[in-house]
């Protein structure tokens, strides 16, 4: 009988701690928001595609957390910063959305982040490049999941000047991500003993790069990078082929996805040397994903799509061994657990919000090396992450340095 009431008791008070924990659920739903370009030059690279991933996570954490549904929303910020704050503030104030996740637009980021913040949300950045996300502008309660411009430059200019191709030319998008994206890559150059001979920016979704490719041409420089991506970057690769550029200087994308390849195809594309973040044929955990990703979207993922993926399936779990979705106790949740998945294999978040994993040094293929739909990669080596990505106390991020 005295067993029987211990277990009892023991019976009750862990199911007076599930209900406890449950109540922990604001408003008893976990919404998620996924805020990036639905339409327009960055749409390929996140877009629908990343809402389409989210609602993948949503489903394989079986719909809820803590017995609560998790539900997936989404808005287009129309690569506009007062859009993207608009929208987020919103969310948070009205919409009652405890996490906010994608971007793919610095500006936006940088402004989204520093929301969150102030109404204790968590932010999330997928194709966030500015350094200052998880630097100087960095918060309690942000995190960047795939790359910056350090990680996509750093490595991608010491290779190609230790190739002898020392002397540099940029064509950069004007606005922080290409800013960012223009300062790394100068100083690895030069820290590798190269010479940027000059740069010259143009506006987000330029149609004509006429004038910043002669200036180019002009210079004399061995390698014109470009410091932009997706639509600009493709824009920007099929007129320097045309131009003439390819045949006596080399074409630098400092960030490609793998739908600018598809749009740019092989034969435009092929010998293009960068750095990424995932490939989704890497290997069998990475083509088993995709290919269940691929049957819904019809494309295969992005470096973006496969993040945000990874990214929520996270945070869920942090929800769960945390008992609440209070964002300063997840992120803690969130920074205690590693990253292990398809995605990131030992990641770990750090107080400034990086999330430090593995990056890739790869290369386009020839056509006559692609064997099958998508195959676009040769994967050259692995940077690891303590590598890959600055130093902690490099960062600039004020919440370190107190």
């Amino acid at each position: 009988m005295r067993f029987q009431l211990v277990l009892v008791s023991v019976l009750a008070a862990a199911s007076l701690c599930a209900s406890i924990a449950r109540a922990q659920i604001s408003d008893d739903v976990v919404r998620i928001g996924v805020l990036n370009d639905q339409s327009g030059l960055y749409a390929d690279l996140g877009g629908p595609g990343s809402v389409a991933a989210a609602r993948m996570a949503v489903e394989d954490a079986g719909g809820a957390v803590l017995g609560k549904p998790v539900e997936i929303v989404f808005a287009d910020h129309q690569n506009k910063s007062d859009v993207g704050a608009a929208l987020a503030r919103q969310w948070f104030e009205i919409g009652k959305v405890d996490m906010a996740i994608g971007f793919d637009n610095s500006a936006v980021a940088l402004a989204v982040e520093q929301l969150a913040a102030e109404r204790n949300r968590i932010a999330i950045a997928g194709a966030v490049g500015s350094t200052a996300f998880t630097g100087k502008a960095c918060t309690p309660t942000e995190a960047s999941w795939i790359y910056d411009s350090y990680a996509l430059t750093t490595s991608l200019a010491k290779s190609i000047v230790a190739e002898g191709r020392d002397t540099w030319f940029f064509i950069t998008v004007d606005y922080a991500f290409g800013h960012s994206l223009e300062a790394d890559a100068t100083s690895a150059v030069q820290a590798a003993g190269g010479k940027v001979l000059g740069s010259v920016r143009h506006p987000l979704n330029t149609s004509d790069f006429s004038s910043y490719l002669l200036q180019a041409q002009a210079s004399g420089a061995k390698v014109v990078a470009f410091a932009n991506s997706a639509g600009d970057m493709i824009t920007a690769i099929k007129q320097a082929n045309e131009f003439g550029l390819t045949k006596n200087q080399t074409m630098v994308s400092l960030l490609i996805f793998i739908s600018d390849v598809h749009s740019l195809t092989l034969q435009a594309a092929q010998g293009l040397k960068f750095v990424t973040a995932f490939y989704w044929d890497r290997d069998e955990e990475t083509r088993a994903w995709s290919k269940r990703f691929f049957e819904r979207h019809g494309r295969m993922p992005t470096m973006v799509q496969a993040s945000v993926y990874s990214a929520i399936r996270h945070y869920l779990g942090a929800i769960a061994a945390a008992g609440t979705d209070e964002a300063k106790a997840v992120m803690a949740k969130m920074r205690e657990i590693p990253v292990n998945d398809f995605y990131v294999r030992g990641g770990r978040l750090r107080e400034d919000g990086r999330l430090v994993h593995d990056m890739y040094f790869a290369q386009v293929k020839k056509p006559s090396e692609s064997t099958k739909p998508w195959d676009y990669y040769n994967m050259l080596r692995v940077i690891p992450g303590d590598q890959a990505f600055r130093a902690l106390a490099d960062g600039g991020c004020p919440l370190v340095a107190r």
